[in-house]
């Protein structure tokens, strides 16, 4: 990275958050000094924050979503709806579902999905988990909300080979057209799951 003429720590800063998702050196430069600027009312309360988080922060234990309880907010509302289970990925696609209000019940964090270039294997999973939160008595529904690519699908298919030991029904949330969408702005493979997943209107 290029030399800033600042301090070792402000280099620091620059450098740490360089590495987080879509800020590059330039971009983290510029963070750095906003946050500088404003030191009272932004970095000190973010800093104070981001201490509080590290200690505090755990995976839950049911559902493997984070929080600074355990179970999390989410497992343990009262008046969630308990028979159906929704498969995510990561914590990230959870957080989605819920901030759109689309899944009232529970939610399981996969950990990732299968890959052969990547080298993900399925102990490498959570799978052993959500097989014995599936054959709970009071679950009657598996949704498997993975991503539309190639190892989302083989990721599907192998838990619903896994999840036909368990006595529940095993969905995947429908590919296809968003709302609002144009066919001409469309690539060929949504095009293409959005036929298949067509229904009676």
């Amino acid at each position: 990275m290029p030399h800033t003429s600042a301090g070792p720590q402000i280099e620091q800063l620059i450098t740490l958050l360089s590495r987080l998702p879509g800020l590059g050196p330039r971009s983290a430069r510029r963070a750095v000094l906003h946050l500088i600027r404003r030191k009272e009312s932004l970095l000190e309360p973010l800093g104070r924050s981001m201490i509080e988080a590290a200690q505090r922060i755990q995976s839950c234990k049911q559902c493997g979503n984070i929080d600074v309880r355990n179970p999390c907010a989410i497992c343990d509302a009262p008046g969630r709806e308990q028979t159906s289970l929704c498969v995510v990925e990561q914590v990230g696609d959870l957080w989605a579902l819920e901030r759109a209000g689309a899944h009232r019940g529970r939610y399981f964090v996969l950990g990732g999905v299968l890959s052969a270039i990547d080298g993900v294997r399925p102990e490498d999973l959570h799978i052993d988990r959500l097989l014995a939160l599936a054959e709970q008595p009071q679950i009657t529904e598996v949704i498997l909300a993975l991503s539309a690519n190639v190892d989302g699908a083989s990721t599907s298919h192998y838990l619903s080979d896994v999840l036909a030991k368990a006595n529940v029904t095993v969905t995947s949330i429908a590919r296809g057209v968003p709302v609002g969408g144009e066919l001409d702005y469309l690539d060929d493979g949504t095009l293409s799951a959005a036929l298949q997943s067509r229904r009676s209107v």
